[in-house]
Protein backbone atom coordinates (compact mmCIF):
# COMPACT_ATOMS: atom_id res chain seq x y z
CA UNK A 1 0.00 0.00 0.00
CA UNK A 2 0.84 3.59 -0.99
CA UNK A 3 1.94 5.94 1.86
CA UNK A 4 0.37 9.32 1.17
CA UNK A 5 2.20 12.35 0.89
CA UNK A 6 2.08 15.36 2.83
CA UNK A 7 1.04 17.95 1.49
CA UNK A 8 3.13 20.92 0.37
CA UNK A 9 0.32 23.80 0.58
CA UNK A 10 0.54 25.72 3.28
CA UNK A 11 -2.14 27.80 4.50
CA UNK A 12 -1.62 31.62 4.99
CA UNK A 13 -3.75 33.69 7.22
CA UNK A 14 -3.89 37.76 6.78
CA UNK A 15 -5.07 39.37 9.14
CA UNK A 16 -7.57 42.69 8.19
CA UNK A 17 -4.93 45.11 9.75
CA UNK A 18 -1.92 43.19 7.83
CA UNK A 19 -4.06 43.24 5.01
CA UNK A 20 -4.45 47.07 4.97
CA UNK A 21 -0.34 47.43 4.31
CA UNK A 22 2.15 49.78 5.27
CA UNK A 23 3.76 52.25 3.22
CA UNK A 24 7.42 52.71 3.07
CA UNK A 25 9.45 55.05 0.24
CA UNK A 26 12.94 53.56 1.23
CA UNK A 27 14.53 50.28 1.82
CA UNK A 28 17.84 49.81 3.94
CA UNK A 29 19.38 46.30 3.49
CA UNK A 30 22.06 45.01 5.95
CA UNK A 31 23.65 41.31 6.46
CA UNK A 32 25.96 39.25 9.08
CA UNK A 33 26.99 35.87 7.83
CA UNK A 34 23.96 34.62 8.89
CA UNK A 35 20.85 36.49 7.86
CA UNK A 36 19.83 39.15 6.08
CA UNK A 37 18.12 42.54 7.65
CA UNK A 38 15.62 44.44 5.27
CA UNK A 39 14.31 47.98 6.63
CA UNK A 40 11.37 49.22 5.22
CA UNK A 41 11.40 53.22 6.17
CA UNK A 42 8.86 56.08 5.17
CA UNK A 43 10.82 59.11 4.41
CA UNK A 44 8.57 62.56 4.68
CA UNK A 45 9.67 65.53 2.59
CA UNK A 46 10.98 68.07 5.15
CA UNK A 47 10.77 66.11 8.11
CA UNK A 48 14.48 65.43 10.48
CA UNK A 49 13.81 61.50 10.94
CA UNK A 50 12.54 58.91 9.40
CA UNK A 51 10.97 55.75 11.21
CA UNK A 52 11.17 51.92 10.52
CA UNK A 53 7.88 50.63 9.68
CA UNK A 54 9.23 47.07 9.31
CA UNK A 55 12.02 45.40 9.97
CA UNK A 56 12.54 41.60 8.13
CA UNK A 57 14.85 39.39 9.02
CA UNK A 58 15.84 36.51 6.41
CA UNK A 59 18.10 33.57 5.86
CA UNK A 60 20.69 34.02 3.13
CA UNK A 61 18.95 31.15 0.90
CA UNK A 62 15.20 32.55 1.71
CA UNK A 63 16.97 36.36 0.95
CA UNK A 64 18.35 34.80 -2.66
CA UNK A 65 14.43 33.20 -2.75
CA UNK A 66 13.14 36.90 -2.43
CA UNK A 67 15.22 38.10 -5.20
CA UNK A 68 14.38 35.66 -7.50
CA UNK A 69 10.50 36.01 -6.75
CA UNK A 70 10.98 39.84 -7.14
CA UNK A 71 13.30 39.43 -10.28
CA UNK A 72 9.95 37.09 -11.63
CA UNK A 73 7.48 39.78 -10.99
CA UNK A 74 8.87 42.80 -12.31
CA UNK A 75 9.77 41.08 -15.52
CA UNK A 76 5.83 40.16 -15.09
CA UNK A 77 5.10 43.51 -14.66
CA UNK A 78 7.11 44.69 -17.30
CA UNK A 79 5.69 42.48 -20.12
CA UNK A 80 2.58 43.33 -18.62
CA UNK A 81 3.12 47.22 -19.29
CA UNK A 82 4.85 46.99 -22.38
CA UNK A 83 4.00 50.00 -24.47
CA UNK A 84 2.93 51.94 -21.96
CA UNK A 85 5.72 54.24 -21.59
CA UNK A 86 4.64 55.75 -18.27
CA UNK A 87 5.01 51.89 -16.47
CA UNK A 88 8.42 51.46 -17.53
CA UNK A 89 11.10 51.21 -15.14
CA UNK A 90 13.71 49.66 -17.33
CA UNK A 91 16.26 52.64 -16.61
CA UNK A 92 14.91 54.19 -13.45
CA UNK A 93 17.57 54.82 -10.76
CA UNK A 94 15.79 55.85 -7.28
CA UNK A 95 17.27 58.80 -5.31
CA UNK A 96 19.16 57.98 -2.45
CA UNK A 97 19.18 60.31 0.57
CA UNK A 98 18.98 64.66 0.21
CA UNK A 99 15.96 64.40 -2.32
CA UNK A 100 13.68 67.53 -1.67
CA UNK A 101 10.27 67.25 -1.95
CA UNK A 102 7.54 70.10 -2.11
CA UNK A 103 3.57 70.10 -0.91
Amino acid sequence: MEKERPSNEIQVELSEETAQGTYANLAIISHSSSEFILDFIRVVPGAPKARVQSRIILTPDNAKRLLLALEDNIHKFEEQMKGDKTAQFKDFIPPIGGVQGEA
